[in-house]
């Protein structure tokens, strides 16, 4: 007997916003009975003295120090701006 019916299949399908035909409901439903027969295997294991983990590998991110820098000169961000006043970019409005 299969551990997921096609009325759930398509339950599913349908919250996940996805249009599927009997055919592939059919399909769908033997998929997903193997993926829960795989996963009541895992339930044999004895996990008694196993830590958790969040990954396999003890793994630190590694990044360089924040230092500040120098900044480009005015002069030269602003030979990029189309349009500056008095050292600042000017930007078209938005409020009027």
């Amino acid at each position: 007997m299969s551990r997921i019916s096609r009325e759930e299949v398509k339950h599913v399908a349908h919250l996940a916003r996805l249009a599927i035909t009997e055919e592939e409901a059919e399909q769908f439903q033997k998929q997903l009975d193997a993926i829960i027969t795989f996963a009541e295997q895992l339930n044999e294991l004895d996990t008694d003295n196993v830590q958790p983990t969040t990954h396999v590998l003890h793994l630190k991110n590694v990044m360089r120090e924040d230092k500040p820098g120098k900044g480009l000169p005015v002069e030269e961000v602003l030979k990029n701006a189309p349009d500056h006043k008095d050292g600042q970019v000017r930007v078209p409005a938005i409020l009027e």
